[in-house]
């Protein structure tokens, strides 16, 4: 198995219009237009068809994400070299550094991303910064270069965990699942599909194109979290989740002056949640509200961090610095 070396990098591809040849089967995205530019880790366009073709349903038929889905392990013990875990493979898996009475968060990347990308860069260090967990990167970069394969890439990771559990002693009840972008919706699809309910879900920006029979659900977990940074445009602008917040209104965040730059934001945000905390969010009425920060300043809620916050809901604003750190408490 390859081990992986936690470093930065970016996922790049190319794509384009089918011909007209190939029929359409279904519109899976009927909010918007049919193409879209969608934008890689790196900044470069690609451009989607986000109705489904038939050579859509072959490629589907052909991704096969319990055989191409990887999962890397990083633990205290082993903070910056993965140990690769391979479901089945109960060798393996005993003498890793993983640990299932401890806590498991998992990573899951978004459009053109993989191990390496910026979000598990950033994250993995922030996880392993204030408690020994297991945090395993989801790398499902084999199909990430196509939407609605991170809802079946997500399906076959919840059949790993479930085996993982059954041979760790681990319980969804210590599961964080974590996923950007595309990758949001697929962290709560990932938990819909694990035996017994997840404690935390956290979707960092999901991506606003999106098949609304995989979207991100509330209830997909004990308590679920949306970081809202690109709203409306790379990132869904309507709450999913228990709670969901709106750092400065949810887009054109400061110090950004492309959409990707406020995308990107989600995770950095989520990282200095955990390693210092702050980021104190007020309480709002309506999406309106949060979107112009029109909001209660004595009904107060913290973004993301370590611990879920069960029991909470509802829609929050907070406003950030422009640089790091971006808390402004």
């Amino acid at each position: 198995m390859v081990k992986v070396c936690l470093v930065l990098a970016v996922g790049l591809a190319v794509a384009s219009a089918l011909p007209a040849s190939d029929p359409v089967i279904s519109k899976w995205d009927d909010q918007g237009p049919r193409y879209d530019y969608l934008e890689a880790d790196d900044g470069s366009l690609h451009l989607v068809d986000n109705w489904m073709k038939l050579s859509d349903y072959s490629r589907m038929a052909r991704y096969n994400p319990d055989r191409t889905n990887a999962y890397h392990l990083f633990t205290w013990r082993n903070p910056t070299i993965s140990q690769p875990l391979v479901m089945g493979d109960v060798n393996r898996l005993r003498n890793s550094n993983f640990d299932g009475s401890k806590r498991t968060i998992i990573l899951m990347h978004g459009f053109m991303g993989s191990v390496t990308s910026g979000f598990n860069t950033v994250l993995v260090p922030a996880f392993l910064s204030y408690e020994d967990v297991n945090v395993i990167i989801l790398d499902w970069s084999s199909g990430s270069h196509w939407g609605p394969n991170a809802a079946l890439a997500a399906e076959a990771a919840a059949r790993f965990v479930n085996w993982l559990n059954s041979q760790s002693g681990g319980s969804p009840a210590r599961y964080h699942i974590v996923g950007y972008s595309v990758g949001g919706h697929g962290a709560a699809i990932l938990a819909r599909h694990v035996n017994g309910n997840v404690a935390y879900v956290t979707g960092l920006d999901p991506a606003m194109r999106w098949d609304s029979n995989n979207v991100f659900r509330p209830n997909d977990a004990a308590y679920t979290e949306i970081i809202h940074t690109n709203a409306g445009n790379m990132g869904i602008l309507e709450p999913h989740a228990h709670v969901d917040f709106y750092p400065n209104g949810g887009s054109g965040q400061p110090g950004c002056n492309t959409a990707l730059c406020d995308h990107y934001r989600s995770y950095y945000f989520m990282a200095e949640t955990l390693r210092t905390g702050g980021f104190t969010g007020h309480r709002c009425n309506t999406l309106t509200d949060a979107q112009r920060g029109t909001c209660n300043p004595n009904s107060t809620l913290r973004m993301g961090g370590r611990n879920p916050k069960t029991g909470s809901r509802g829609l929050f604003f907070l406003a950030t610095n422009p640089f790091s750190p971006f808390s402004r408490g």
